[in-house]
């Protein structure tokens, strides 16, 4: 197993803002280097019978065009792809669309290095009440099942994923993912009481506390 206080600290985290044609939009950057190659981090992270090993079922077609479905979460069309550095996609979900860019390098001792931004328009109502850590605590449990896998070379079971989030580690877990996406939201100049009610709110809303 993973040491998930250790897989917390060796993440890297970033909120920024980009002006895009439709408007302005928020970024959440992820971001962890992997004890492999850049082309086995590739195929972990594109093959369609690879990724259901540590993230969930996917069905679709992905190449360049095509349109996939997580399971139970989002779908979306591939935009762009340039083995094994890049890929973009977009994310939809619950009726609304995002955008997915994935950059993967290779660093030193046959290392690699996984980079997600997640780019979305929230309105400022939704993101003053739940902040980054509404979709951070889902990218920080993306990267665990990843380096269990990458780790281990063995499959992540869903089964004990669900009962491990329920856990008090699993608790602690989306606690420690949720402060760390706060404190990355203040260094990018946010107000530190409303980023720190914001993750505190998102927090009890993924382990079913009432908001007091």
């Amino acid at each position: 197993m993973i040491d998930t206080t250790n897989q917390i600290d060796q993440v890297d985290r970033a909120v920024s803002t980009r002006n895009l044609d439709s408007g302005e939009a928020r970024v959440a950057t992820i971001s962890q280097t992997y004890d492999t190659t850049i082309n086995d981090l590739w195929d972990a992270c594109t093959n369609i019978e690879r990724i259901p090993r540590w993230l969930m079922p996917i069905n679709g077609e992905l190449r360049l065009g095509g349109r996939y479905q997580l399971e139970g979460n989002a779908g979306g069309v591939v935009e762009s792809c340039d083995r094994p550095e890049h890929f973009s996609a977009t994310w939809e979900f619950g009726g609304e669309v995002s955008w997915i860019d994935v950059t993967l390098t290779s660093t030193a001792a046959g290392r690699a290095r996984l980079t997600i931004e997640h780019i979305a328009h929230v309105d400022a109502q939704r993101w003053t009440q739940y902040g980054p850590s509404a979709v951070g605590i889902g990218w920080d449990s993306m990267l665990l099942g990843l380096a269990i896998h990458l780790s281990s070379g063995e499959a992540v079971d869903p089964a004990e994923a669900l009962s491990w989030m329920a856990s008090d580690d699993g608790k602690q877990f989306m606690a420690a993912s949720s402060q760390r996406w706060c404190d990355a939201e203040i260094l990018g100049g946010a107000d530190p009481v409303a980023a720190q009610a914001a993750a505190d709110r998102t927090y009890k809303a993924y382990t079913g506390q009432p908001e007091e």
